[in-house]
């Protein structure tokens, strides 16, 4: 879908409440996406490709929490 058919409310301050909602909804995808993604054993490496980023990048982002979640996280081999 082209940027010019999204549906823009009119009022700015209801188009900026859209953008903090997409945003928090998105960071929820990713966090449940990530999780699952590492209780089914894939590696830092994998989940990066994925979300297009690096693997310090989403290790960064999300190992406390997974830790803090019980994720047993792998560990690279020497």
């Amino acid at each position: 879908m082209p940027a010019s058919d999204i549906p823009i409310p009119q009022d700015p301050a209801d188009a900026l409440a859209a953008v903090v909602a997409l945003r928090r909804l998105a960071d929820q995808l990713e966090d449940a996406a990530v999780e699952r993604a590492m209780r089914e054993g894939w590696s830092w490496p994998q989940v990066a490709e994925a979300l297009g980023v690096t693997r310090q990048a989403v290790h960064r982002k999300h190992a406390k929490r997974l830790v803090a979640a019980g994720v047993t996280l792998r560990r690279r081999s020497p």
